[in-house]
């Protein structure tokens, strides 16, 4: 069997090398996207601030989940300052350094301060003058023009103090992430949002200890901690790694998932329509006695042979594409440009694997029906392929068809992400759907154009007619990857603008304030909410803070973590400026971290109402279980949780706001607005105020839009080598026309007219495919059930894959027809 298939293989090499191409890529794709994931587990960034200590010790960073990817939180879980006199007691602590960042602004740009205290645990030491002693001194890093003795304005919250330059410091290497200024330890304590606490606890090891057993040991004493080691310790220092790690994880799992199912439908369609070309061949074998299994084994060795060979070829660019990738996360906003990944054999064995997985699963379907026809039948049909489809294959495709559908549209009566998701993912189940019944409606859609082709009275349309309508099978093999391009080019494209468009409605018709102020650095403290408020003219100031919540969910077989965006708001000035379509209860019973209010879709999903209670975790970790006090209908423009301000403030990482909402007395906009402006503040008008979440929704959609333009990449390779293989092998019959005196003209205008039909019939199944889950989706964000799809983007994805179909039908029939008409007749097939 081996030599037959190594023959077989050699002498239709032409069919075997569209396969070659279709599995080389997948390898190559699925090796990029496993590279990503097990850079989520293992890569980061290195440690630079920290880099003096062996370990790290931090408060619990991320929201442990069981049976899913733990949730990393936004804002720094802190720790208390006597956990240092817990750690130096460790044994095998020779030091033990606390360590407290906090936000300030020089000259309009932000820095990091930090105690002197701090600067053993880093690469920094006086290069001239002092360390700072109390308050009003610093030491500056020594790339900074500020020299010993110069008088400097640093702002923290947007309140300015003067400090007098005492030192300069020094680093090698020096750290790039962010510029650092050093203060008084009691100085640094005193702007801290945390009083009694700290960030981390820089930990240097004994001599003759080692930093992972030492860990090990300081997690045994006090368990409640997260230590860091090696690289690790960048984590720490850097919160954006450890949510990189886990979105990496999720991008590498969600994409290689639709890979792998576009590999199958690619290699599939490649593999069928190579055996269609060779159904004499297997109609002679079938006819001379060959078992339905020989025919399944040949198939199969033919394919290991090929797809072996492809697979282990594609892992080497994979390598290649997982740096590219990372390059364009970074260039999103999704990675830190400085996250290093992971490179080992394992995500080349998983690629080969499951290259050799599909490869082989495609070969069992596509063996399928040369190994069932009846060896007495196998020759009379060996030269027609009808659209005649099995049974089985007729009732699986109307199942998934029917249940994409019905996917679909639970947004319109399920509220929640979850709901969301799973019309996203109907796309998928309508895609294979389509694959199955590809023959059926093909032959429906021919119908559709045949009548009017056979009676224009042109020859060349009414040859074109007739191969579709007796071809079904190979016009289905061309049109399904076309018309997945279009429906998964649709599908992620036009959810993420539904998504945001009605959020930024939500926003901006929630928004009633006249002006939005934001300040230099990280944020706002609470000392300038008080000055706007005082401002003359101004009648309410609203200050924002934003975070993130974190919700745990049984439902009912597994625990899972869904992620919102949150606000904290000053109930008192919310009427004057702020709209969130109230729908039950009152945003003025909001007080402390025992109330909150809760959008509607997230209160359906969680199953609570207004009374009821709710279990939350809060940006730092910290768990709340408030009252529901009010649910409100704009949650996709300004957070789906609301705490009062000081709730949110307290719990993030700067204790600061983000910005303040400012409504003038009426008549006195222009005066409050000279006055704010005066003040040195940042202001805009109410259009300022994003909506809520984003910038995260935004680097998710880049993101989204670079792995799509990848899959879309390997699907364009996957159309042209359809299409080149369904065209190449026709040259017989091209012959035969021009013999019985067809011109090369009339041929290639016969050609034109069946490219016209697949490209056609491809955009209207891809564009349906698409329509379900996209109007699913819009109904569960706005209610309405027409998407925001932009007709610029959606013409280019139509013209885009218009005319790499056309292309690619065209190029291959202009080859074969130089050929010698009686030559190509009298060759083999």
């Amino acid at each position: 069997m081996r030599s037959l298939a190594g023959a077989n293989i050699r002498a239709h090499r032409g069919g075997f090398v569209g396969m070659f191409v279709a599995v080389l890529f997948a390898s190559m794709l699925v090796t990029g996207l496993g590279v990503l994931i097990e850079s989520g587990i293992r890569g980061g960034i290195e440690p630079q601030r920290y880099a003096g200590a062996d370990v790290i010790v931090g408060g619990r960073q991320s929201l442990v989940v069981k049976e899913d990817v733990d949730q990393p939180f936004a804002e720094r879980a802190p720790l208390t300052a006597g956990v240092a006199d817990e750690l130096a007691s460790v044994p095998g602590v020779a030091r033990a350094v606390p360590d407290i960042s906090v936000p300030l602004a020089w000259s309009g740009r932000p820095v990091q301060a930090h105690g002197w205290g701090s600067a053993a645990l880093t690469p920094y030491e006086i290069r001239e003058g002092r360390a700072p002693n109390g308050p009003g001194e610093v030491v500056v890093d020594d790339a900074e023009p500020a020299r010993i003795g110069d008088r400097i304005s640093l702002a923290h919250g947007g309140i300015a103090d003067d400090y007098t330059v005492v030192g300069v410091a020094g680093a090698n290497p020096t750290p790039d992430r962010a510029a650092h200024v050093f203060l008084s330890d009691g100085q640094v304590s005193s702007l801290s949002p945390r009083p009694g606490n700290v960030d981390v606890i820089g930990v240097t090891a004994a001599d003759g200890v080692s930093a992972n057993a030492l860990a090990e040991r300081i997690r045994e004493r006090v368990p409640e901690v997260e230590t860091y080691t090696g690289r690790a310790r960048g984590d720490a220092e850097f919160l954006d790694a450890g949510s990189a790690r886990t979105e990496l994880v999720m991008i590498g799992i969600s994409f290689a998932g639709t890979a792998v199912m576009i590999a199958m439908f690619v290699v599939a369609s490649t593999l069928s329509l190579s055996i269609a070309q060779r159904r004499r061949e297997f109609a002679l074998l079938r006819a001379v006695g060959a078992t339905p299994g020989q025919i399944h084994r040949l198939v199969g060795r033919e394919v290991m042979l090929v797809a072996g060979v492809a697979a282990v070829a594609g892992t080497v660019p994979g390598f290649v594409l997982a740096d590219y990738l990372r390059s364009r996360f970074a260039a999103a906003g999704l990675l830190p440009a400085d996250f290093a990944l992971a490179f080992s054999p394992l995500p080349a064995v998983a690629a080969v694997a499951l290259s050799l997985i599909t490869a082989r699963a495609a070969a069992a379907v596509a063996a399928r029906r040369p190994a069932r026809i009846n060896p007495v039948d196998a020759l009379a049909e060996a030269s027609a392929t009808p659209a005649r489809l099995g049974r089985g294959r007729m009732v699986t495709g109307q199942v998934l068809g029917a249940s994409g559908l019905v996917i679909s549209l639970l947004p319109a009566v399920v509220p929640g992400q979850a709901a969301l998701a799973g019309a996203g993912g109907a796309a998928v189940l309508l895609m294979i759907s389509v694959g199955l019944l590809g023959p059926r409606l093909v032959s429906g859609a021919v119908a559709a154009f045949g009548g009017p082709l056979r009676r224009s009275g042109s020859p060349a349309l009414f040859l074109a007619a007739a191969n579709t309508r007796g071809n079904a099978r190979r016009l289905a093999a061309a049109i399904t990857p076309l018309a997945l391009a279009i429906a998964i080019g649709s599908v992620q494209i036009f959810v993420q603008t539904t998504v945001a468009a009605e959020a930024a409605t939500q926003s901006r018709e929630g928004v009633v304030a006249d002006f939005l102020v934001t300040g230099t650095g990280s944020g706002l403290s609470p000392a300038v909410v008080d000055a706007i408020g005082r401002t003359p003219g101004v009648e309410a100031a609203n200050p924002v803070a934003r975070s993130q919540v974190y919700v745990p969910r049984f439902d009912g077989e597994s625990t899972t973590t869904e992620r919102y965006a949150a606000q904290g708001i000053d109930p008192a000035a919310t009427v004057a400026t702020m709209d969130l379509q109230v729908e039950s209860g009152s945003l003025d019973a909001l007080a402390g971290r025992d109330t909150v209010a809760l959008s509607s879709d997230t209160a359906q999903t969680l199953g609570v109402g207004v009374g009821e209670t709710a279990t939350l975790h809060l940006g730092d970790g910290t768990a709340v279980s408030p009252t529901v006090v009010a649910t409100y209908g704009r949650g996709l423009g300004f957070g789906d949780v609301t705490f009062a301000n000081e709730v949110v403030r307290a719990h993030t990482t700067s204790g600061l706001d983000d910005s303040i909402l400012v409504r003038a007395e009426p008549g006195r906009q222009s005066e409050v607005g000279a006055a704010l402006a005066a003040a040195g503040y940042t202001v805009t008008d109410r259009d300022g105020l994003g909506a809520a979440g984003e910038s995260e929704r935004s680097a998710q959609s880049w993101t989204s839009l670079i792995a799509l333009s990848v899959l879309l990449a390997y699907l364009a390779v996957a159309v042209v080598n359809t299409l080149v293989m369904a065209t190449a092998e026709r040259g017989r019959e091209f012959a035969l026309l021009r013999l019985v005196g067809s011109s090369r003209r009339q041929v290639r205008a016969m050609m034109r007219a069946e490219a016209v039909m697949v490209v056609t019939i491809a955009s209207v199944v891809g564009t349906l495919i698409a329509l379900p889950p996209l109007v699913g989706v819009s109904l569960g964000v706005s209610g309405q059930p027409i998407p925001a799809i932009s007709p610029v983007t959606y013409a280019a994805i139509i013209a885009a894959t218009v005319t790499l179909g056309l292309i690619a039908i065209a190029i291959p029939t202009r080859a074969r027809l130089r050929a010698d008409p009686v030559a190509a007749i009298s060759s083999r097939e």
